[in-house]
């Protein structure tokens, strides 16, 4: 029987799905024990690194996993005993960390913005944590490479926990922003406020501010009015994973840390970024007809027939507004829409390029592996591959 000390929280949707991952393994291999201590315990004891050892000698737990300040890391050393932190304010060196890949979460935001021809754009996150200060570069360098400026709000405190700023702060700097501008927002928690304030100060959501979060915590982002568009991120399998490496550090005391990373693995569209920063008509049409039949085999002849203009007008002032032709354009819809469907759906990838109005699985193939670096296989099963236990 192995005995388990989570020091987690298990009110936000992230830990619980990290938590079904975790128990999901242990659920595989069986004989597995927990005793949990709540973060907001962990968060106000000035003495938790004494109440972990006596939990640890009295109960003896096999290891630890969870959350925990730096400042109360030191002494678990020498518990003698494996321990997997989740990294929260910064990683913490000479453990294995729960982490994440959030720089490349923000460039997956700045790159869907663009994708919607925005050119003002606004970073929403706290100074405290290293997913948000992580999020924040990575959104701001990708913007910075294409020539785009940023302006970034930061809280002091991270509001899941502390104190937020006053209201009349964050009304000031929203009301302010050029319009229209694109707002990422470092998690769902931050994405809400801003929704929040924004209704408060009657600034339109998404024709003035369109707004991305983090986490996809579905409570979260339909409490929102418009709900949130947020990306997901790998954390069932990143669960998975920390407790495949728990048991192999149990097993093996000289096991090596290491991290374990989760990874954005697509963005869910609700009605907070519905909108577009295109102002040419001819574009705008074009697009609503393109998104509106994103599963049927589409020819520029049907597009040119909406428009009511010949294809090279079409395509001089949709290379202006996109910066790509409108053939690329399709090609690239259609394939992220094939990525959505292909995490979304237990469905096959045959059944869904059919539903998706593909006619030619080669040519499919090779337009998803340009933009995602994989085949359409390969990203199925590296963002929703449960390893079974293998003894």
């Amino acid at each position: 029987m192995l005995k388990v000390l989570l020091t987690y929280d298990f009110t936000s949707a992230f830990s619980r799905l990290l938590m079904e991952g975790f128990l999901q393994y242990s659920t595989e291999v069986g004989g597995w024990r927990f005793y949990r201590i709540p973060v907001n315990r962990v968060n106000g004891n000035e003495n938790l690194s004494s109440i972990i050892e006596d939990i640890v000698h009295h109960w003896k737990a096999d290891a630890i996993v969870g959350q925990l300040p730096e400042s109360e890391t030191n002494r678990l050393n020498c518990l003698g005993i494996p321990v997997i932190l989740q990294n929260y304010t910064q990683r913490i060196t000479g453990f294995s960390n729960i982490t994440g890949d959030y720089y490349a979460t923000g460039e997956l935001a700045a790159n869907y913005f663009i994708h919607k021809g925005y050119t003002h754009f606004a970073y929403y996150g706290t100074d405290r944590t290293i997913w948000s200060r992580e999020r924040e570069k990575g959104f701001c360098d990708s913007l910075r490479c294409a020539g785009l400026d940023v302006q970034v709000y930061n809280e002091k405190n991270d509001i899941q926990y502390g104190s937020t700023s006053e209201q009349q702060v964050l009304q000031s700097w929203l009301s302010h922003l050029p319009k229209p501008v694109a707002l990422f927002a470092c998690n769902d928690m931050f994405a809400l406020r801003v929704t929040e304030t924004c209704n408060i100060c009657d600034i339109h959501i998404p024709q003035d501010l369109a707004v991305l979060g983090v986490d996809n915590d579905e409570i979260l982002c339909h409490m929102s009015d418009p709900p949130i568009s947020s990306i997901a991120l790998d954390v069932k399998n990143g669960g998975y994973q920390a407790a495949r490496l728990l048991h192999d550090m149990i097993k093996d005391k000289q096991q090596s840390n290491r991290d374990i990373v989760i990874k954005p693995i697509r963005i869910v569209r609700r009605k907070s970024t519905e909108g577009y920063s295109i102002y040419d008509p001819l574009v705008i049409k074009a697009l609503k007809f393109i998104e509106t039949r994103y599963n049927k085999n589409i020819c520029i002849s049907e597009i040119l027939e909406q428009v009511c203009v010949s294809r090279r007008v079409l395509e001089k002032h949709f290379k202006k507004e996109m910066g790509i032709s409108v053939y690329q354009y399709i090609l690239d819809y259609r394939a992220f829409c094939l990525a959505e469907q292909l995490l979304a759906s237990d469905k096959s990838i045959l059944e869904i390029s059919i539903e998706l109005g593909y006619d030619n699985y080669t040519n499919l193939s090779k337009s998803f592996k340009r933009i995602y670096q994989m085949t359409p296989t390969q990203y199925r099963n590296f963002y929703k591959k449960y390893p079974s236990h293998r003894g």
